[in-house]
C-alpha cells in the first residue's frame, strides 16, 4: 500500500470538530528536479467530525517533495454563531508546509485552531 496525506482539525475555542474549513493541497515540488513549481492537488471542506472523507493524496499519487496545506480558517470563524465578536480573525488563511520523504509514509497533518492562535504536529 502507498502512502497517504491525511488532516483534521479542532476548534479549541469552541471545543468541537471544525466543521466546514476549506482546505487547499499543493505539491511545490521537491527542490531538486522539479524546482519549486506549485501544483494544485485539491480543494476539499471538513466534515461535522472535523475530517475530509478520504485521504488528500494517496497511493502513486504521492510523491517526494514539498507540500502545502492552506486552511481558510477565518471563513469558519466569521460564520461560528458562538464568536460572534470575531470579525477580523487575525490568522484568516493558516499555510502548513511540511516534506514528504517516504512515499510509502502516512502524513497525518492535524491543525488545532483559535480565533487567536494555532498549532500543528505531525499525527497517526
Amino acid at each position: 500500500m502507498g502512502g497517504r496525506i491525511s488532516t483534521h482539525v479542532l476548534d479549541t475555542a469552541g471545543g468541537k470538530p471544525a466543521e466546514g474549513i476549506a482546505i487547499t493541497l499543493t505539491y511545490l515540488g521537491d527542490g531538486e528536479t522539479d524546482g519549486y513549481s506549485p501544483i494544485l492537488i485539491g480543494t476539499f471542506s471538513t466534515n461535522s467530525d472535523g475530517r475530509v472523507d478520504e485521504p488528500l493524496l494517496e497511493g502513486e499519487s504521492l510523491k517526494r517533495g514539498t507540500y502545502e496545506l492552506l486552511f481558510m480558517a477565518g471563513d469558519y470563524f466569521r460564520s461560528a454563531p458562538y464568536l460572534s465578536q470575531v470579525s477580523d480573525p487575525i490568522f484568516d488563511r493558516i499555510p502548513i508546509r511540511f516534506e514528504v520523504a517516504d512515499e510509502s509514509g502516512h502524513y497525518h497533518v492535524p491543525l488545532l485552531v483559535a480565533p487567536g492562535g494555532f498549532s500543528t504536529y505531525r499525527g497517526s
